[in-house]
């Protein structure tokens, strides 16, 4: 089991990068919780629609638009747990998300490689998953392992399945992968259940997590709903990551980019907590700053560092583990 070195905390050898007060932090926290209770969510999923109903949310079924009153929201973050085992297959692989605790893992869901034999400029194959899952196993600095390219070599309707079943076989790390919807968050799941021995196991010792992105601004649509109400009823954790591009699809300023972002990350902590009380969650961020001459995203951007730094002080803020995308 890895316990990585503390970051933030007075003591040799910790970073930390403070962009906001705590009276800052608060601010918005509250501009957050106006959102959410007098703007809503787009919430694209009667199933979840349901869940948020019955918990005590404002709906408007018609427009599908759920509004989320402040204290559901602060109670979802404090059931919410502050720490997280992230199973490897080998038990000396085990990871623990906690307090200002820092860890590593690659970068994910790429869809082209230089080929490492030919110098072609391809799309990726399960081959190729399979192979990258065994290099960030092989990497002691790697922590856990996020599937790091697709399958373009295979049917789209179960391209998820196969590159489970190629990164699963081939690293003894925790992993990461967004599977694409429920039906495959289902099928993945008992992939990892045969691998740890039954479903009880897999809920005591998760080896994968699920991640899925809200849709900027302010959405959470089927797929990611299905994602986040079956990870909570199986006891695996959910990365819900916003990739919200200040200026493209949220306000250009940072401080309204953030908003954007901690409502769509807390709706969907809501969701999940509204599920199972108790679920892991983790506060994620891919979001930047969008280019204004190439409508591209300024990923390792000055901005992008602001942003995750921001990030990581808001998921801190709410007492929750946090991923943030590096430059």
């Amino acid at each position: 089991m890895k316990r990585n070195l503390h970051a933030g905390k007075k003591q040799s050898g910790g970073l930390s990068m403070s962009v906001f007060t705590d009276d800052e932090l608060y601010e918005i926290h509250l501009a957050t919780l106006e959102v959410l209770e007098h703007t809503g969510l787009l919430i694209d999923d009667d199933d979840a629609i349901d869940v948020f109903d019955g918990g005590g949310a404002v709906v408007d079924r018609k427009n599908k638009v759920v509004k989320i009153p402040p204290y559901l929201v602060e109670d979802a973050t404090r059931s919410a747990p502050s720490k997280l085992l992230l199973a490897g297959r080998n038990p000396k692989n085990d990871f623990i998300m906690e307090s200002n605790r820092v860890g590593f893992t690659n970068f994910g869901e790429g869809v082209f490689i230089i080929d490492p034999y030919t110098g072609e400029h391809r799309e990726t194959t399960k081959a190729d998953v399979a192979d990258s899952a065994k290099i960030c196993d092989y990497l002691s600095d790697v922590d856990v392992y996020e599937r790091a390219v697709g399958a373009s070599d295979v049917p789209v309707a179960s391209v998820q399945l196969h590159n489970a079943e190629a990164w699963l076989s081939n690293t003894s790390k925790h992993g990461f992968m967004g599977p694409g919807g429920g039906y495959s968050a289902k099928k993945i799941l008992e992939m990892a259940a045969a691998i740890t021995g039954g479903k009880d196991k897999l809920r005591e010792r998760p080896i994968i997590s699920f991640v899925t992105c809200p849709v900027s601004p302010l959405q959470l649509v089927k797929e990611s709903c299905e994602i986040i109400m079956v990870s909570a009823q199986s006891g695996v954790p959910i990365n819900i990551l916003s990739m919200a591009m200040a200026g493209g699809s949220s306000p250009v300023t940072l401080a309204g980019t953030l908003v954007d972002h901690n409502a769509e990350i807390l709706g969907g902590i809501v969701l999940s907590q509204l599920t199972c009380k108790g679920a892991g969650v983790i506060y994620g961020s891919s979001t930047t700053a969008m280019d204004l001459r190439f409508a591209s995203a300024t990923v390792g951007s000055p901005e992008c560092a602001l942003i995750n730094a921001a990030v990581a002080q808001m998921a801190t803020y709410y007492l929750l583990p946090s991923w943030v995308a590096g430059g």
